[in-house]
């Protein structure tokens, strides 16, 4: 079977998520710089063949495009190069940042481990991931 990986495109950072063999469950993988992202695909795809990749799509409250969307079209423009075999789908992704910070205040997690943006990138993406699978079943 082949796996789902959720990605929460930044600037610097990309959060990824990953599904388990079954696809049921979406679980935070790691974040890395998003200048190094291909390579990390690369390596993971090696890994553990995945044949979609979801990726949060940044839009204002008003539904419009933002400038993070900019960011976020050029990575995929980048990943469906590589990947062209991989579907690549989105999901909305207002307030991930918000819902992440309160699934990790929730969890019981740290203070000091929530003020890591990289802890809240993988969350939102592992949101992102769990979103996209709850609308596909």
């Amino acid at each position: 079977m082949s796996y789902f990986v959720a990605l929460d495109v930044g600037g610097k950072r990309t959060g990824i998520a990953i599904t388990d063999e079954l696809n049921i469950i979406a679980s935070g993988l790691t974040t890395v710089a998003t200048d190094e992202l291909i390579p990390f695909l690369q390596q993971l795809q090696h890994d553990k063949a995945f044949n979609t990749i979801v990726l949060g799509k940044p839009l204002g409250l008003d539904g419009k495009a933002t400038d993070a969307t900019a960011i976020v079209n050029q990575v995929s423009q980048k990943i469906k190069h590589q990947f062209p075999e991989v579907l690549i789908d989105y999901v909305d992704e207002r307030f991930t940042s918000k819902l992440a910070m309160q699934a990790m205040v929730a969890s019981g997690m740290s203070k000091k481990k929530r003020r890591k943006k990289e802890t809240i990138d993988e969350v939102s993406a592992t949101l992102i991931l769990q979103t996209y699978l709850e609308q596909n079943r």
